[in-house]
């Protein structure tokens, strides 16, 4: 259960215990923004950009769960709480949609293919739903403090960037070993998300298990408020809309530069070698590796510096160390292997603060809109959170393969070791990987220089919140 050491203070067995659910997260996350990509082009055998709007479709349907379930789950009402039971309920559901997304039909037809992908995109992104948002609505509601909630962010970010790390790193190894033992790259990647997947159900056991929700009478007594009214006054908050924004640019730069990094290792930078290897890992594991490996290390320096400098201050620094580094990466030339695990081990500085302060910053957009309200609404807020990681997701891959597809993209032939692309193809995935994320970073930055919650006007709606609450009780005692 949960426990205090002060008030809004949380023991490190409950932190430990609810950061493991980024595990379960992250995995997915990782293989589908990595390798989803080149998995629709090289393995199911679509045309980048019928793949692009495959995937893209899917998002229609994003639009509709995300909230609806944030909804949902702001009403139910259990012994369990409003969220666990979501965790009990469709974990074993959501490991299982590992397998479906990574299966590749047995079709010819290019739109019959399409059809499937789709289909199935959606199928894996529900049930992700159904976990994902009572997960992230627990953040808010156990601990109301500026700084524990960095706090807490920072262990879900360490097994988020350790699920990335291992993903990232074994997927490749998994499929390279497949293909060395004769079987084909989907076996593979079946192998992969069988594994991930299994692993993914038992971190929302132990949440169901331990953590215990504080639970708000108030709101179980009011009546509810109808869905369009709920989302027109999310609108209506404002450090909402800065903190989405930012929110949205920090991770389709993430997303879109993971995507577009194993077409930038096999084809520029290895020169077509699909085999080309660095510190005995296929190139893509050894860059993820000193990537991820390093923003495991500072992880602890970015949630220090936030409680030194304040949340947007940090998130500042890191995001223009790392624009600066993407910048760099435009440079990199064909062969140059030892430089881009340099900028690998550089860029993972920074993106330890991309995982870390967006979802410190965002739970605290919950006390304005109870201030204005006089209701929490967590699970709302974080469908719609929850709605935007998904859409910079669809659309770093909608932005890549149409990028990809109009500038000639030829998937290799079943088997081949080497493969060349031509010019205009490798310009294209250099800018993506490049300017284009350093231009949507400093959006990102831009974004974090005018959210208007400070640490200390945080403190003020927290101090607003407590009064508000005594005049309320102190109106209950007179009757």
């Amino acid at each position: 259960m949960i426990t205090t050491t002060r008030q809004g203070y949380l023991s490190f067995w409950t932190k430990l215990a609810y950061g493991t659910g980024d595990w379960s997260l992250a995995s997915f996350g990782t293989l589908r923004q990595v390798f989803y990509a080149i998995f629709l082009t090289d393995v199911v055998g679509l045309e980048p950009r019928l793949a692009s709007f495959a995937a893209l479709i899917g998002i229609v349907w994003d639009a509709i769960n995300d909230p609806i379930v944030g909804t949902i789950s702001d009403r139910v009402r259990s012994r369990w709480g409003r969220r666990r039971p979501f965790l009990l309920l469709f974990s074993i559901p959501f490991g299982l949609s590992f397998v479906a997304l990574w299966w590749a039909p047995p079709f010819q037809n290019q739109y019959w293919l399409a059809a499937t992908v789709c289909l199935t995109y959606m199928l894996s992104d529900t049930l992700q739903t159904l976990v994902s948002i009572p997960f992230y609505s627990l953040t808010p509601e156990m601990t109301s403090d500026y700084d524990e909630r960095t706090s807490l962010s920072g262990y879900r970010m360490f097994f988020n960037l350790l699920a990335s790390l291992a993903t990232a790193v074994a997927a490749p190894a998994i499929v390279d070993a497949t293909l060395a033992g004769g079987a084909t790259q989907q076996q593979g990647y079946f192998i992969v998300s069988a594994l991930f997947g299994g692993l993914a159900v038992i971190p929302f056991f132990v949440i169901f298990a331990v953590v215990r929700e504080r639970g708000n009478a108030a709101d179980a007594a009011e009546p509810e408020i109808p869905f369009l009214q709920t989302l027109r006054t999310a609108w209506k908050n404002i450090p909402f809309r800065f903190a989405t924004a930012l929110y949205m640019l920090n991770w389709i730069t993430f997303d879109l530069v993971a995507l577009a990094l194993p077409f930038f290792l096999a084809y520029w930078v290895a020169d077509g070698n699909l085999l080309q290897k660095a510190l005995g890992l296929p190139l893509d594991s050894a860059v993820f590796a000193c990537l991820l490996v390093t923003s495991v290390i500072v992880l602890p320096f970015w949630v220090w510096l936030a409680r030194k400098v304040g949340k947007q201050r940090a998130y500042i620094i890191g995001m223009t160390f790392w624009a600066v580094v993407q910048l760099l990466i435009y440079s990199i030339q064909p062969g140059q292997v030892t430089y881009i695990l340099v900028l690998a081990v550089l860029a993972g500085i920074s993106v330890s603060t991309a995982h870390v302060l967006p979802d410190a910053i965002f739970p605290d957009v919950i006390e304005w809109d109870e201030l204005r309200t006089g209701r929490r609404r967590e699970g709302i807020y974080y469908g719609v959170k929850n709605f935007v990681r998904k859409l910079t997701g669809a659309l770093a891959i909608f932005i890549a393969l149409q990028t990809l597809g109009w500038f000639g993209y030829q998937s290799p032939p079943v088997g081949a070791t080497q493969f060349s692309q031509s010019v205009p193809t490798l310009q294209a995935i250099r800018f993506l990987i490049g300017p284009l994320g350093a231009l949507l970073l400093f959006g990102a930055i831009a974004m974090a220089w005018f959210y208007p919650l400070t640490r200390e006007r945080h403190a003020r709606v927290r101090a607003m919140l407590e009064r508000k609450k005594e005049r309320v009780a102190a109106k209950k005692e007179e009757k």
